[in-house]
């Protein structure tokens, strides 16, 4: 079957802008063309009637004029500033917040939609992992960002495009000399560019292996030995090892970026505006006599504005979009992630089991040389009862994932009722098990929705689910107990066996013909390990059971023991049988029962 490959492309920053903008226009156009149009309507009068108003005000003061007309002027002036606040303040209270917010969730949504169907291989990329957790972090600061970036952007050209046109009626001269300036400085701006990129990809691929200190310190699951150890001491000496790379590369790349920029803004606002605008008008009020107080005061204000847009438009905002661009990058190629583990045409019927046959098949993980699997083949008969055994790392948890195919075989196939899994579609295959695995997790909803892994169950079926599986802790609010403290104080905690038993709950609950449990009594005592094992016979007598487990007391009563050393099938056989053989089984078994014994 051909499988889908994924070739990662750096988009340009323009394309990254626009793909967040049309994402953000399809969830929300209103809030994209409300907050642009907004922006410009409360910031663009308020420029204008700082070169005309004022121009009209000076002059009529100079001139002797109406007392009236100026007050008047000066009425208008502050009656177009507090016009613009006050509807830039009702359109945030009454509406962007609102909108705002509807954004960010419409977008975590679809990254939450897409990161619940990705391959499991995708998680085995340190890499793509990083940039999947940077992608969903960083989803609402690239909507919040991006879009005050562009309004901001729309409203300074709008803005640079209209003070430019008022300047050519009243000095066209200033304007010149505003442009001259900058036309000069793009050269530098582009170079300035260049290297803002070039920094953003070495810092982000320096934070990416510094945030697994991050993950290592904040992850519940790391406490226990750093508490309990010194690995506290190493790994605080590492991370600063790595802390004193990324500062050097923010001092190697920083001094450039900001002794450029630091030179563009000299240029433009202490050559042009400092020294060559103020001798030209010293010339026009001194020697011509051309220029009035007010329309000295017009022009000096509209070429400031002019630089200050200039400024923005080819400094400030392509630093800000080119910052971003990267994030948005790396949330796009998320999104666009195409699954190598993809639907066959036809859809498996969640019946009676039928026969597994794995043919010779091989498996290795991305990165490994060595197979994790190496010609391995067996078959299942519907209804056995099969136990996977084997030492550490002989390929148990590899097989069960490919069953699932959670991963997909390298060479070889496996079939059911005689037809390869990869020929049916993923959700219909996988509806056909229910599995525990062996780092299994507990979610914070209900009992009822724990066990049945749905908002939708029926309670009387969890509440037996749960009785098979041994679970025998009070339930204060019953099925609709909630489960874990994130968003309820009174949520309940359990033990490490009790949530196994939660776990184990949800094979008894599913209706469907084959079960999988990857190590089901890790955590469970030995009589609750009897119980276990003794309730899953019984109640499986109509279902496929595959069970893998360290602990050799689980596989006496299996059907057929099927031992795994180093991906490879060695032993094939019930327990007697294997026992009398003698063999690998035989020594394992006798080990872990000559420790009972003594």
């Amino acid at each position: 079957m051909k499988k889908e490959t994924n070739t990662k492309t750096n988009h340009s920053t323009i394309s990254n802008v626009f793909y967040l903008l049309k994402v953000m226009f399809k969830i929300s156009p209103w809030l994209v063309i409300g907050e642009i149009f907004m922006h410009t309507l409360c910031t663009l009068p308020g420029r204008i009637v700082s070169i005309i108003g004022l121009k009209y005000v000076i002059d009529e003061v100079a001139n002797g004029g109406d007392p009236k007309k100026i007050l008047l002027g000066i009425g208008l002036i502050l009656g177009v500033l507090v016009f613009g606040e006050t509807i830039n303040a009702l359109f945030f209270e009454l509406f962007v917040h609102r909108e705002r917010e509807k954004l960010d969730l419409k977008l975590q949504s679809r990254l939450y939609e897409k990161a619940a169907s990705i391959d499991m291989a995708k998680y085995d990329s340190p890499e793509y992992y990083a940039d999947f957790i940077l992608s969903i972090e960083n989803s609402s600061d690239n909507i919040r960002y991006m879009l005050n970036t562009v309004k901001s952007y729309v409203g300074e050209v709008i803005a640079f495009l209209t003070i430019s046109s008022i300047l050519l009626t009243i000095d066209p001269v200033a304007l010149v000399v505003v442009l001259l300036v900058t036309i000069i400085c793009l050269p530098l701006n582009k170079y300035a560019s260049k290297l803002l990129y070039e920094y953003r990809e070495k810092r982000i691929e320096l934070h990416r292996k510094g945030d697994y200190f991050a993950r290592v310190f904040y992850l519940p699951e790391y406490a226990g030995e750093i508490k309990i150890s010194k690995i506290s001491t190493l790994l605080t000496y590492r991370f600063n090892k790595q802390a004193d790379v990324i500062v050097e590369n923010e001092k190697k790349y920083k001094t450039k970026l900001n002794s450029l920029w630091f030179f563009e803004s000299a240029a433009i606002y202490n050559v042009a505006f400092m020294l060559v605008l103020p001798v030209y008008f010293g010339y026009k009020i001194l020697v011509e006599n051309e220029l009035t107080i007010g329309g000295f005061v017009a022009t000096f204000n509209g070429v400031m504005q002019v630089g200050s847009s200039l400024m923005y438009l080819i400094v400030h905002a392509v630093k800000q979009f080119s910052e971003r661009s990267k994030m948005i990058d790396k949330q796009r190629e998320f999104l666009k992630t195409q699954n190598e583990i993809v639907d066959g045409e036809h859809i498996a019927e969640c019946k009676e089991p039928e026969t597994i046959s794995v043919e010779n098949i091989k498996f290795s993980y991305t990165g490994n040389e060595k197979d994790s699997l190496d010609g391995v083949s067996f078959e299942i008969e519907p209804f056995e009862k099969v136990a996977l055994v084997g030492f550490n790392g002989a390929g148990k948890t590899t097989l069960t994932n490919l069953l699932l195919r959670l991963y997909d075989v390298k060479d070889g196939s496996i079939k059911i009722g005689g037809r390869d899994i990869r020929e049916e579609t993923v959700e219909s295959h996988r509806n056909r098990f229910a599995a525990v695995f062996q780092d299994f997790q507990i979610f914070s909803a209900t009992v009822g929705e724990n066990v049945a892994l749905s908002k939708d169950y029926d309670e009387k079926r969890v509440l037996e689910a749960l009785k098979l599986a041994g679970f025998t802790k009070e339930l204060p609010k019953g099925t609709e107990t909630i489960l874990l403290k994130e968003f309820d104080e009174d949520g309940l905690m359990l033990s490490g066996g009790e949530q196994q038993k939660i776990a184990i709950a949800r094979v008894f609950y599913k209706n469907c013909p084959y079960i999988i449990l990857d190590e089901p009594s890790a955590n469970l005592d030995p009589i609750s390990e009897y119980e276990l094992n003794k309730n899953i016979m019984e109640s499986a007598k109509e279902k496929t059971v595959i069970i893998i487990s360290h602990r050799l007391s689980t596989t006496v009563n299996a059907d057929r023991i099927i031992m795994l050393e180093n991906g490879k099938v060695v032993e094939i056989g019930t327990h007697e049988e294997l026992m009398n053989k003698n063999g690998d089984y035989a020594y394992m078994f006798n080990l872990q029962a000559e420790k009972y014994v003594k």
